[in-house]
């Protein structure tokens, strides 16, 4: 607990960092957050997600307690102060204390706390060997588009694929999937085609997958933004994962069967390569 964390204006040291039992954010889960990564030193598509904080605050009715040019101030500074290297910068911003009642408290000051978390994305084992999935139903709320930090549902998802040997779970709605625990699902169809589900309020809209959805583009790999079913899931060339902490992972399984050849195919191995390029070069 060297790491320091900042609270309501206040650069801390994580373990002294204090919110109130009162916070809604603890009694009611009524607060969004967000994740940036951080790659030699400096933040990654950071824009993007700050566009989708801002996004998702307005969703609920909450409003950022600082200027987002105040936000990557801080985050900078974080970074500084903890010497990260890689890994990431969480956000969470509730809608701060007040006494237990359902509606929007009046004069409640939203509470903003920040901290580092360090982590090998560019080396990480699974990208080489790929990963395991472990297919659960959806059972979140109706507005997965705004990044709440309500995530129980997610919780249990990714503790019953941890308990089955995985590292991520994907959640199914009638027969088909929507999308991992805390990434975006991917397949590549037997003629090279990468599909995935269009955005919607069934998904988080992912900025690595916005992002890469760019890149694969440029790269003239065929794209299609349409639901895809499980066993589609089953049949497909490839498979792979995108979020912000884990670039792009390549699935090898899915509940215990081989993905394709059972090992990272060449199209994920291509876009984690285009990707990493285009952290490296955007960087800031």
């Amino acid at each position: 607990m060297n790491r320091i964390a900042y609270l309501n204006g206040d650069f801390v040291p994580l373990g002294e960092a204090r919110v109130s039992v009162l916070d809604r954010g603890f009694l009611f889960a009524d607060g969004i957050y967000e994740v940036s990564a951080v790659l030699d030193g400096k933040l990654i598509d950071n824009d993007s997600h700050l566009a989708r904080l801002e996004r998702s605050v307005g969703e609920i009715s909450l409003a950022l307690p600082v200027s987002l040019p105040r936000l990557v101030e801080i985050q900078r500074e974080l970074i500084a102060r903890n010497g990260l290297a890689d890994g990431v910068v969480y956000i969470q911003v509730t809608r701060g204390v007040a006494d237990r009642d359902f509606h929007f408290p009046e004069g409640a000051t939203p509470t903003l706390f920040l901290f580092t978390q360090a982590k090998n994305i560019i080396e990480s084992p699974a990208a080489k060997t790929g990963v395991a999935v472990k297919l659960v139903p959806d059972l979140r709320w109706g507005r997965c588009d705004i990044k709440s930090v309500a995530l129980l549902a997610q919780v249990l998802a990714k503790q019953a694929a941890h308990e089955a040997g995985c590292a991520e779970a994907w959640m199914t709605r009638d027969g088909f999937v929507t999308e991992g625990g805390s990434s975006t699902a991917f397949i590549v169809t037997a003629d090279g085609t990468v599909v995935t589900r269009p955005n919607s309020t069934a998904i988080l809209p992912g900025c690595t997958r916005k992002a890469l959805l760019a890149l694969a583009a440029e790269g003239s790999i065929r794209l299609e933004e349409r639901a895809f079913s499980v066993d589609e899931a089953f049949a497909a060339s490839e498979a792979f994962m995108t979020s912000a902490s884990s670039f792009v992972y390549p699935i090898v399984t899915i509940d215990g069967r081989p993905v394709g050849t059972g090992q990272p195919g060449p199209v994920a191995t291509r876009l984690r390569e285009l990707y990493i390029a285009f952290a490296r070069a955007t960087a800031v």
